[in-house]
């Protein structure tokens, strides 16, 4: 006997007291609503009310209005990242050959829904049957296909792997009915809704829906001290049971186990009556695993998300208070954005091979780190950088102390990371990456920490709290998957946005870090970030905020724009490295050494111009002329196109940032992927020596750039485009620049010019006045005080540029 199709779909809490109920087609008995009660049992709801049609196509992008149009409504709500300047949307789909046309009849209009603005457009069915099972999407005047939202209840993969809205005849708006229950209830439990119709009974359970990911408390939570108790609390929303383990024994070995009661309907909370610092502690959450959106198991041991310490990725966490700890000093003031030159490092691959007298436990972490930033020689102190952006050192999911990680799979929001402490199980990995920090800011070196709130990593911990609420999942329960790690935090969701926010200022209060740079920044959207901006500059109004402003699901370069943030520019990355081996453009040049303008940047800090990070194969192995990546015996082109990377880098607007070992000409032999490869990511000091004329020649741009003479490069605003004058010949990419063109920063000047192909060329420079200026560096040697260079004749008003060459030239007021 054929199965009955189901009359519901599903229900869920909108709010606290009121449902929404999807059908599996229209309702068109507008005389009578469904016939449904609350419970097995049956208690009357106090209403039933039929939804707007436009409440089913916030989601689904369509439905049938009165007249039998299709009317066709981008919710901008639903879409991640939606730049908040593009104005202009079309739909295209199957019943347009999908053909991307500017046609008004496919342009979508500004209309205001519910307060908020929205975009629809009205199509007649002639044009686009309801029987034909149309699919289709929104696209952006600027080309940018929008990604249908994770839970679109009409969504289908075509054969290609594309995920599009598909058009349901038997469902156009009219199968949606809000429901208010008579009585309060606790909307969390197992609720049900009964079709109550003699023929057919019918159940339907309510999840959480909507309602789930609004919830917010500003409850203290974490484990902390107060009046000699110590208090725990556990955001765990949907939990039936929440067990507390806490013991004195890292091994949780002669442990006490505490059921922990509820504080509110949010949150857990146990009081011990005693002050436990140093005591070791766990959680086991329970729930009722009601569908695939739910993840309990009362087995698997939770650390706490709010732990200030663990002893290791899989726990126990480490009960600290915070108040008994060396209080911290005046806080430190970076330099501003626009003086910034950092350098991209990891702790281990800094000291592994240091030329430091430390034993080779300190070479693991945070204490030998301070050692050596306290020593002489130091590296990051001959380099000349005033910013270090430091990989991972947030809890991560290294297996043990030996492990060498990037450190991108973090476990912890709070913890500094265990396998770097000298003792985790006393915490001591709080003070000794407070005296790290210290030890930067003694030597005028800025903080910036690079961290990871788009996945977690192993033990995923918040999956077991309360999966739907924490992480993006598809209509059929699935985590999602934009960052390539298998699991995308859901941080729209107040609560992960407080986790994130309060981690955040503990890093900022506890160890005066100077800023930020977020990976994959696109998963944790624009909005979440302008929050993450107002609360970080309040508390410290010096935080540098840096975003890699891509996923797998898409690029926010330009929507950042109108905020406070820079952002990675690998837009630069790729053209410069095509531009050193002569395939670069006059356009391309132009543009990245003026800051990447107009479309990416909005003042000039907000670009962060960089040619090398930890990611994929490093520069000289990229660039190398040997075969299989492998730069380990660089070329001399190698070394010359290395020095023209750093000088175009030193000299183009925005924010510099190096990779570590690249002014040494750094090779990993040609690996890609070093995530786990300490042995080859480790620099190697003797380079430093191998090739000192490019280390000095780094060191010296370096700090010209932080000199009074290198101030024409350091833009705090975006300046007129009379600035900047480059000089250019036709058939050639090498280019000219003359800073201060327009003398709106007084009366020096700086020239520079750069040659990335093989023929020597000649440009034209007769009204700049050249032979006013003192050369000061070329392609192998920099020097203030000028030196000769017959190489760069100036006759007959031109400047010779020899082969893969570059210079610059300085007039003083």
């Amino acid at each position: 006997m054929k199965k009955p199709v189901p009359k519901m779909l599903e229900a869920s809490w909108e709010t606290h007291q009121r449902g929404v109920l999807y059908l599996n087609k229209d309702w068109r008995a507008t005389s009578r609503m469904p016939p449904l009660l609350l419970n097995p049992g049956g208690q009357p709801l106090r209403t039933v009310e039929q939804a707007p049609a436009t409440e089913y196509a916030k989601r689904s992008g369509y439905y049938l209005d009165l007249k039998g149009n299709i009317v066709f409504l981008l919710w901008p709500k639903c879409y991640h990242n939606l730049d908040s300047g593009e104005e202009d949307f079309y739909v295209v789909g199957s019943f347009n050959k999908w053909q991307v046309t500017r046609e008004r009849a496919w342009k979508l209009q500004p209309v205001t829904l519910d307060g908020e603005t929205a975009y629809t457009v009205a199509v007649s069915l002639w044009k686009c049957t309801l029987a034909a099972k149309h699919t289709f999407k929104f696209i952006t005047g600027s080309n940018k296909w929008l990604d249908v939202p994770a839970d679109a209840p009409n969504s289908v993969r075509d054969e290609s792997g594309v995920v599009n809205f598909q058009i349901l005849k038997e469902r156009t708006g009219y199968h949606i009915f809000y429901f208010q229950p008579q009585n309060q209830h606790r909307i969390l439990g197992e609720e049900a809704l009964v079709w109550n119709d003699p023929r057919r009974t019918e159940t339907c359970a309510i999840s959480a829906g909507e309602l789930l990911t609004q919830l917010y408390s500003d409850v203290r939570l974490g484990a902390y001290i107060a009046r000699g108790q110590t208090i725990f609390r556990l955001f765990a929303p949907r939990a039936s049971s929440v067990l507390l383990v806490v013991s004195q024994h890292p091994d949780m070995s002669r442990a006490s186990t505490f059921a922990m009661q509820r504080l509110d309907e949010m949150i857990w909370e146990w009081v011990h009556p005693d002050d436990l610092s140093g005591h070791f502690y766990h959680y086991h959450v329970d729930g009722l695993n009601r569908d695939v959106f739910c993840h309990f198991d009362k087995h698997v041991t939770v650390n706490d998300p709010y732990a200030l310490a663990l002893l290791g990725r899989a726990g126990p966490a480490v009960i600290v208070d915070l108040d008994k700890l060396p209080q911290p000093g005046p806080t430190y003031t970076p330099p501003c954005w626009h003086d910034l030159v950092i350098l991209e490092t990891h702790i281990r691959d800094l000291l592994a091979n240091a030329p430091v007298d430390i034993d080779a436990a300190d070479r693991l972490g945070f204490k030998g780190l301070a050692k050596w930033l306290r020593s002489e020689p130091c590296y990051l102190k001959e380099l000349g950088i005033n910013a270090v952006e430091l990989q991972p050192v947030q809890e991560f999911d290294s297996e043990s102390k030996d492990e060498y990680h990037w450190g991108y799979m973090t476990c912890n929001y709070f913890a500094p990371e265990s396998t770097y402490a000298s003792q985790p199980e006393k915490a001591s990995q709080i003070p000794e990456f407070k005296e790290c920090v210290d030890a930067f800011h003694e030597n005028g070196i800025a903080v910036i920490l690079d961290v990871v709130y788009n996945h977690v990593g192993e033990p995923n911990n918040l999956l077991f709290i309360d999966k739907k609420y924490y992480f993006e999942v598809n209509r059929n329960g699935q985590l999602e998957n934009w960052s390539g790690c298998g699991n995308d935090l859901k941080c729209s969701a107040p609560m992960v946005k407080r986790l994130i926010l309060d981690s955040l200022t503990h890093l900022i209060k506890t160890y005066d870090i100077d800023g930020f740079r977020f990976d994959l920044a696109e998963l944790i959207g624009v909005n979440v970030l302008k929050d993450i901006e107002k609360r970080l500059k309040e508390i410290k109004p010096s935080i540098i905020l840096i975003a890699e402003p891509w996923s797998f699901r898409g690029h926010i370069g330009h929507a950042l724009r109108s905020t406070g943030w820079s952002s990675w520019n690998d837009g630069y990355r790729d053209f410069i490295l095509d531009y050193v081996k002569g395939h670069g453009n006059q356009e391309g040049i132009r543009y990245f050494i003026a800051g990447s303008p107009h479309y990416f940047a909005r003042f000039p800090a907000q670009t962060v111009n960089y040619t090398e990070s930890h990611d994929d194969r490093c520069w000289l192995d990229r660039l190398t002329e040997n075969a299989e990546f492998d730069g380990r015996l660089p070329t001399q082109n190698d070394r010359r196109r290395t020095h023209l990377m750093c000088a175009i880098l030193m000299a183009s607007i925005g924010v510099p940032m190096l990779a570590e070992g690249q002014d040494m000409l750094r090779s990993k032999s040609g690996h890609n992927n070093t995530y786990k490869r300490g042995d080859l990511n480790a620099l190697n000091y003797g380079r430093q020596q191998d090739y000192s004329n490019t280390f000095q020649y780094f060191c010296r741009w370096i700090r010209f750039r932080l000199s009074a003479a290198g101030a024409l490069l350091r833009l705090d605003a975006r300046p007129q485009d009379t600035y900047l004058r480059f000089i250019q010949i036709d058939n050639s990419s090498a280019v000219g620049v003359l800073y201060n063109a327009d003398c709106s920063k007084g009366a020096a000047q700086l020239f520079f010019a750069v040659n990335p192909s093989y023929s020597p060329i000649s440009l034209p420079i007769a009204d700049v006045g050249l032979e006013d200026f003192l050369q000061i560096a070329d392609h192998e040697r920099f020097d203030q005080h000028g030196l000769a260079f017959a190489l760069f004749a100036i006759e007959q008003g031109t400047v010779h540029l020899p082969g893969l060459s570059c210079g610059l030239w300085i007039k003083n007021s």
